[in-house]
């Protein structure tokens, strides 16, 4: 049973379509991707899987306490999410072990969740894709929301009650709005109102419809959406 799950997965891997969704904090990934998701679109979101692992009880939270010490966690046993942003924003040596921790169980989650997909195809949610983290080579498209640092600022300052030298922290330590636009095969303008999204997001979702029939056309019969 278990070479048949193996083999399952490997063949559903290579028909599923996945579009890698990524942007600045503040960017309106949220938004795009609950959009994206009404169209029929199947969301991974490591940003919520990397939540699931250090909440109370959370498979990481063993390792971080070992490295970070009893402070990191709060006394229901999840991560200190304040306290842990000051300590690694503030020194890239703790940021590096917190990553070293938390980004293979992570994307140890994300292939698990890519390989039960039932849907036209996946968008894999990355919010500081890089070329770490080994997600790029799962990606068949990658689609950045882009907006102004000034509306990204304000979009964080508004929703979390961050000042803006601590946002501005944020985001210096994430991939800089160039990069992520050099990286892009199709950009969301969202440095406008929300209701600019939806005709975007239904041109794209046209295009990734016909874009996953011709993966799997190409895969040929025998994958599990046949």
């Amino acid at each position: 049973m278990e070479a048949t799950d193996a083999t399952t997965s490997a063949t559903r891997r290579g028909s599923l379509f996945v579009v890698g969704l990524t942007g600045g904090i503040g960017s309106g990934k949220s938004t795009a991707a609950r959009l994206f998701v009404q169209h029929g679109a199947v969301q991974v979101d490591t940003d919520a899987l990397a939540h699931q692992l250090t909440a109370p009880g959370g498979a990481a939270m063993p390792a971080i306490v070992d490295a970070f010490g009893p402070l990191s966690a709060r006394p229901d046993g999840a991560l200190d999410r304040a306290w842990m942003r000051e300590q690694a924003f503030g020194d890239p040596s703790r940021r590096a072990t917190l990553e070293g921790i938390l980004h293979p169980m992570i994307r140890a989650a994300a292939d698990a969740e890519l390989d039960r997909v039932d849907g036209p195809y996946a968008l894999l949610a990355v919010p500081l894709l890089s070329e770490r983290g080994g997600y790029r080579e799962r990606m068949d498209r990658i689609l950045v929301v882009d907006c102004s640092l000034d509306r990204q600022i304000a979009r964080v300052m508004q929703r979390s009650g961050l000042t803006r030298e601590q946002v501005m922290a944020v985001i210096a330590v994430q991939p800089t709005r160039a990069q992520r636009l050099a990286m892009a095969d199709d950009v969301i303008d969202n440095d406008g109102e929300e209701f600019a999204l939806a005709p975007q997001v239904e041109i794209l979702h046209q295009k990734y419809l016909r874009l996953a029939q011709a993966k799997r056309t190409a895969a040929g019969p025998g994958h599990p959406d046949d």
